[in-house]
This record gives structure tokens, C-alpha cells and sequence, in this order.
């Protein structure tokens, strides 16, 4: 009994809901605003660094092992505390959202480019030989097939952001996690940190069903 008083305290967990749900609208503006993000920033450095001079394929690839290096607390704290004493100061959503990006960015840009890389070059022959142009080649020919292809670890990607959006805490932003942990010192109970567990469960167990079905779908298309 004094377990579930402790951690399963259903009283403490519905005065603490409410709380919890704003911070779920928090959590959720960042998620989505860095997928976004994410996805157009990825798929432009995925295009650039496959078709661009070499002098800008070095500096994609630079960026692109920078940011799937460095870790994503170490970023936002960069982001939030560092920036400002070089003149670039950015609200806690801002510098969650940009940390986010940045970082989501670099991975997106390698699940496209291996996408790209496993259209049949024959495809772009195909496209040539039909006088298409480099620009139609590629958004009418190759980017629907690579999209095919990358559906699965693009939404894996995705639901890495999500999890990732819990380090918004560190910068004061009030998403669920850190909602959470207000609401438990405020009831002196951990249950609101059990109650957030239960709400990112809820939210990305579906997303992760998503990802293994999408998986067989595809393999079982190569077959």
C-alpha cells in the first residue's frame, strides 16, 4: 500500500493533471516545430551535399558529423546560456526548437541522402534521355521514390525528436517533464513524474507501432 500512496497516488495524479496536459501542449509545439524544421533543413543538406561543388559537400558533411556528435543537452545549454554573450539571445522555445533542429536536421539529411542514393541510376538516365531538367528530375522522378523509402526511419527520427523534447527542462521551458517535477515538489509524490511516463507512452507507443508496420509494408514491396 505504500508503494501505490507513493507512486500510484490517484488523488495527487488528478490534482496534477491539468499540468501535466499544458505541458503535453508544450511538449508537442516543440516536437513538431523541430520535425518540421528538421525535415526541410534535412532534405536540403541531403540534396546539396550530393549535388553541390566539393567545397560545399565538405562543409555539409562537416556540419552533418557535428551535430550527430555532439550531445543534445551539451547543445542546448550552448544555445540558451552560451549564445548571449555573443549578442544572440533566444527565448527557451527558441532555443529548444533550435537545438532540436539542428540536430534533427543532420540526421534527416542522412536518412534522404541514402534514400537518393538507392534510386537506380538509370532512373536519372531515364529522366535525361526524356529532356527533363536537373530540377524536375529530381523532385518529380527520384525525391517520390527515395520518400518511399525513407518513410520508416524518418518516423523513427521523429519520435526521437519528441523523446528529446523532455531536455527542454534544462532551459526553464515548461514541458511535460518539467511539469512534471514542479508538480511532484509541489505534492512532495513522485506519481506526476509516473503520470508523465504513462502520457509519453501513450503518446509514442502508436508512433512506434507505426514505424513496425511500415517496416513490413516495405519489405514485404522488395519482395
Amino acid at each position: 500500500m505504500n508503494l501505490i500512496n507513493t507512486f500510484f497516488n490517484l488523488k495527487v495524479f488528478l490534482e496534477s493533471l491539468p499540468q501535466l496536459l499544458w505541458g503535453l501542449v508544450v511538449t508537442l509545439e516543440i516536437g513538431i516545430v523541430s520535425i518540421v524544421a528538421g525535415l526541410i533543413g534535412g532534405l536540403i543538406l541531403a540534396v546539396a551535399r550530393l549535388y553541390s561543388p566539393t567545397f560545399i559537400k565538405v562543409l555539409i558533411r562537416s556540419y552533418i558529423d557535428v551535430f550527430r556528435s555532439i550531445p543534445l543537452l551539451v547543445l542546448l545549454i550552448v544555445v540558451y546560456y552560451a549564445l548571449p554573450f555573443v549578442g544572440i539571445r533566444l527565448s527557451p522555445f527558441l532555443s529548444a526548437v533550435t537545438a532540436l533542429s539542428l540536430v534533427s536536421a543532420a540526421y534527416t539529411a542522412e536518412i534522404f541522402r541514402a534514400g537518393i542514393e538507392a534510386i537506380p541510376h538509370g532512373q536519372f538516365e531515364a529522366s535525361a534521355a526524356l529532356g527533363l531538367s536537373n530540377r524536375h528530375t529530381m523532385v518529380d522522378v527520384i525525391l517520390p521514390q527515395a520518400i518511399r523509402i525513407v518513410i520508416p526511419p524518418l518516423t523513427n527520427n521523429c519520435i526521437n525528436v519528441l523523446k528529446d523534447t523532455a531536455l527542454a527542462s534544462v532551459v526553464a521551458m515548461p514541458d511535460l517533464l518539467k511539469q512534471a517535477t514542479q508538480a511532484q515538489a509541489l505534492a512532495a509524490n513522485p506519481t506526476p513524474l509516473i503520470g508523465a511516463a504513462v502520457i509519453y507512452i501513450l503518446l509514442l507507443w502508436p508512433m512506434v507501432a507505426v514505424v513496425s508496420r511500415l517496416e513490413k509494408h516495405f519489405s514485404r514491396g522488395k519482395r
